[in-house]
């Protein structure tokens, strides 16, 4: 019975020995499988970042595109607003330079009102003072 017990024995220990290496065959198989989805997982995340990046990029530029048109906006709307006050100064010199000469205007019709011409010779005089007077 050694015989077949040695046997026994040896087929025994060829069923545990093989049955090791199927548990490691596929075992390792297993590994390779997730092993080869994580790294498809890592691909797959590298390239969506990559294409992320080129979009912010893009998205960037734009931003100071419009930020340096806004700027131009700001520089063009602060020179009017400056143009815009020398323009009221300058209607109001106007203004006053209008009403300086209207008050001159009336001052020397005024002067004239009360005289009276018949001749030409006699409305010369009068007309002489009258554009003296409105100088």
């Amino acid at each position: 019975m050694s015989a077949l017990g040695d046997m026994a024995s040896a087929a025994g220990g060829a069923v545990t020995g093989g049955l090791w290496k199927v548990g490691a065959i596929v075992l390792a198989g297993l590994l390779v499988l997730t092993g080869g989805s994580l790294g498809g997982g890592w691909w797959l995340a590298a390239h969506d970042r990559d294409k992320a990046e080129v979009a912010l990029r893009v998205e960037q530029g734009t931003s100071a595109a419009l930020r340096a048109g806004i700027n131009t906006q700001n520089t063009a709307i602060i020179a009017l607003g400056k143009e815009k006050l020398k323009a009221e100064a300058r209607g109001l010199a106007a203004q006053q330079l209008a009403a300086a000469n209207g008050k001159r205007f009336d001052a020397a019709l005024a002067a004239a009102a009360g005289k009276r011409a018949t001749t030409c010779a006699e409305a010369m005089p009068i007309v002489d003072q009258l554009l003296k007077d409105i100088k």
